[in-house]
């Protein structure tokens, strides 16, 4: 169903209700999140349509009717939702659907927080106008804080939106190679499945591990031999990065729990942080030597430079936790349901003990042991 003044009245009225719950100071933003949905929202037209549009072109047209065979794949063999998102398309003529602010500090790689009346605390902060969030980037520079901005595809609204049209298929990820736009549309129905305010590492590790698994299972048994072929070698070179990001991550908590840093020793540690920036980036230049040439054989050139603590840290919110969610998949035999069921157990846990669950080492054997819930109260909300 097409998003229609109904709708854009409902919403706008949601949209109050967050504005009074967020306080004057951050009337501004929320009113940018308001609008920047809306705008989203009006340009979707059901797929359908699209097809029938004699103004599409061909490329699209097959791009889209590709989306809607992962759609149908995403509920029959992955157990996804099966609602309105991912039904309709919308082009917004731009190249993000929206920028995300991350920032941590200079000695951290602990993620600063933003609190909402719906999602609860994450570690980043979404803008539909690139010059604003630059804005706000540079703002928490000013506060000493290391900050970037990085363009983001997709989001989900988490199930909330269906009644108005579910999410969309944006022109900022329809494009992608086959492997790529399934993975894109079954991490965002994993955010459907299950979502756990104020941790956002294991709400994108959680449904990074499901567009792992359901993309693979899409290209050995849906996608043909040029498909499988030009994922693998994307996902070669992003797993060779993703090492080394990991590495770095390490490398940089190292310094950062070093005796310099607990003397407060702080041209050491920064001594040392510089190393291993350096260090990063040198390694980086001998691996992308060794990848075939092409346009993406520097697909991570603008991001090395600008690394810092605040990317090394939000990458760390999708990477982390995601092979204890894969080993707790093979733990419930591959069971879609089962696993499902076995993480909203973990959900239930305080997050200090959800993620100790998580570590590979630390699953049970038995398909469904997932530990009970804690009776100590309120659990732990650290980072």
């Amino acid at each position: 169903m097409r998003f229609g003044r109904r709708g854009a009245a409902v919403l706008a009225v949601t949209a109050a209700a967050l504005l009074l719950l967020a306080g004057c100071a951050d009337l501004g933003y929320y009113w940018q999140s308001a609008s920047g949905h809306l705008g989203l929202m009006r340009a979707a037209r059901p797929v359908p349509e699209w097809l029938d549009d004699p103004a599409t072109s061909q490329a699209l047209k097959t791009k889209l009717e590709l989306s809607q065979r992962i759609r149908t794949f995403a509920v029959a063999d992955l157990g996804l939702p099966d609602n309105a998102s991912y039904k309709s398309y919308a082009d917004l003529h731009r190249n993000a659907a929206l920028w995300n602010v991350v920032a941590a500090p200079a000695h951290s790689l602990k993620l600063k927080t933003w609190c909402f009346p719906v999602a609860g605390c994450v570690g980043y902060r979404g803008y539909y106008d690139e010059a604003a969030a630059r804005a706000e980037a540079a703002s928490l520079q000013g506060e000493g804080l290391e900050s970037a901005v990085y363009p983001v595809p997709a989001y989900s609204t988490l199930g909330w939106m269906n009644w108005a049209g579910g999410d969309p298929l944006l022109s900022t990820f329809i494009g992608y190679p086959e492997g790529e736009l399934a993975r894109m549309v079954f991490h965002e129905l994993a955010h459907q499945v299950l979502y756990v305010p104020d941790d956002t590492m294991f709400n994108e590790s959680f449904a990074t591990a499901v567009e792992r698994i359901g993309g693979a299972r899409w290209l050995a048994s849906q996608a043909g031999d040029a498909a499988r072929t030009e994922y693998a070698q994307f996902d070669a070179r992003r797993q060779q990065f993703r090492a080394l990001m990991a590495d770095t991550r390490r490398a940089l908590q190292a310094v950062y729990d070093s005796p310099e840093a607990k003397a407060q020793d702080w041209p050491a540690v920064d001594a040392m942080k510089q190393r291993a920036m350096a260090e990063f980036r040198e390694r980086y230049a001998r691996l992308r030597a060794d990848w075939p040439a092409g346009p993406r054989q520097g697909a991570y050139d603008g991001w090395v430079p600008r690394a810092n603590n605040a990317t090394f840290a939000a990458q760390a919110a999708y990477d982390e936790l995601v092979p204890g969610f894969e080993a707790l998949f093979e733990r419930e035999g591959r069971d879609w349901p089962r696993f499902y069921a076995a993480v909203r157990k973990l959900a239930e846990l305080p997050r200090a003990e959800r993620r100790e669950a998580l570590r590979v080492d630390a699953l049970p054997a038995t398909a469904g042991a997932v530990p009970t819930k804690a009776k100590s109260g309120n659990g732990d909300r650290g980072g």
